[in-house]
């Protein structure tokens, strides 16, 4: 039996009042607020959780053997090193379960390139942060007007760089402004280093062109608005991160896996090839998405309900000093030299020991809070 597009139609507009959308005619959220924001991405990630319950619950003794109460921090002693995740490994097991448990903005399964990486607190034996990075969108009017990008030279280019996709501090680590050494880490030599070693003479599967390894910046945009963590960063009197703007404030998060699944089910009926996953570039999903929509009748004058009109701010980490004049006059990349062993000493003496002593709430910290918890997640 095949789908039926009223029927299709009715569940989806359905599914967003539910999330708080307000549809008349423009889709967008009931207000701007940030917790208001959090209410219309709660449906998606609780989404996501029932998904991974049988791998959350199964590994929650393991989490728990490497989690620490705020009150046994000593702020002073805190010792970072970088570790790059390996498939399959209890760093991998331990980063999946965290991305998915402790943010508010749902986990969305990684495109393309990637590569994951844990700030572990040698000193604690306990994880500080995630980053993870994964291809970058191919167009993005925000991130190509600055850059100067063309349609001639933006996909060799915009393959020289990563999108930060889950990048912040775990509890108790980000009541000490550990998102900010977690961003400072974007630019360290040892991911840019680890890029290279990992994509050396690849070549890109869309158009089959050899890419140089060369990690020349990273991208990120912040869940609500404006990032406090991303503004006014600065190393040795360099700004680490630029604020390009806002995103156009359009994604796919909003459609419900089972619906988007009925979706692909429906633009097949109507003989369109529904291809995707590695190799079919970033943006796929959101393209598959905006042309079932407008088939359904899911839109208005501005576009399809893709536009779900929660716009994030987009940031810039470049790894090199001379950016313009590499991405527009191929000028040969002068790249910064900046240890993770300095920017760990940096973040120290800059932020977390001045913060641990100004404001205690760190302390408080109870991971069993958060374990207690995990059944009622699902």
């Amino acid at each position: 039996m095949g789908v039926n597009p009223t029927e299709l139609r009715n569940k989806i507009i359905e599914s967003l009042k539910t999330q708080g959308f307000k549809i008349n005619p423009h889709l967008r959220p009931k207000g701007n607020e940030k917790e208001t924001l959090r209410r219309v991405h709660e449906q998606k990630r609780k989404e996501q959780l029932r998904l991974h319950k049988k791998f959350l619950v199964n590994n929650l003794n393991e989490i728990k053997k490497f989690s620490i109460n705020g009150k046994d921090i000593q702020p002073d002693k805190i010792k970072l090193k970088l570790i790059e995740v390996k498939p399959d490994s209890f760093e991998s097991r331990l980063f999946f379960w965290w991305n998915l448990v402790w943010w508010s903005l749902p986990y969305d399964k990684p495109i393309g390139r990637q590569m994951r990486f844990i700030l572990w607190d040698e000193y604690h034996n306990a994880p500080f942060g995630l980053i993870g990075l994964q291809s970058p969108p191919l167009a993005s009017s925000v991130r190509d007007k600055y850059l100067g990008l063309n349609n001639g030279t933006r996909e060799y280019l915009i393959n020289q760089s990563m999108y930060g996709q889950r990048i912040g501090a775990l509890p108790p680590y980000n009541e000490l402004l550990g998102g900010k050494m977690v961003a400072l880490s974007l630019v360290s030599n040892e991911i840019r280093k680890a890029y290279e070693k990992k994509y050396q003479n690849r070549k890109t599967l869309l158009k089959k062109r050899k890419i140089p390894s060369r990690l020349l910046f990273i991208t990120t945009t912040s869940a609500y608005g404006k990032s406090s963590v991303y503004e006014r960063i600065k190393y040795k009197g360099e700004k680490v991160s630029m604020f390009l703007g806002f995103t156009s404030g359009a994604g796919t998060f909003h459609l419900p896996q089972e619906l988007y699944e009925e979706l692909l089910l429906f633009l097949e009926q109507e003989g369109i090839d529904t291809k995707r996953g590695y190799g079919t570039g970033p943006s796929r999903k959101l393209k598959l998405v905006d042309l079932g929509f407008k088939k359904l009748g899911l839109k208005n004058i501005t576009g399809s309900y893709i536009f779900h009109n929660i716009k994030r701010g987009y940031y810039l980490f470049p790894h090199i000093k001379n950016l313009h004049s590499v991405i527009q006059k191929n000028k040969r990349p002068l790249w910064y030299n900046r240890p993770f062993k300095e920017l760990t000493d940096f973040w120290l003496q800059r932020w977390c020991v001045p913060r641990s002593e100004r404001k205690k709430g760190w302390r408080d910290f109870n991971p069993n809070k958060i374990f207690k918890n995990i059944p009622a997640l699902f």
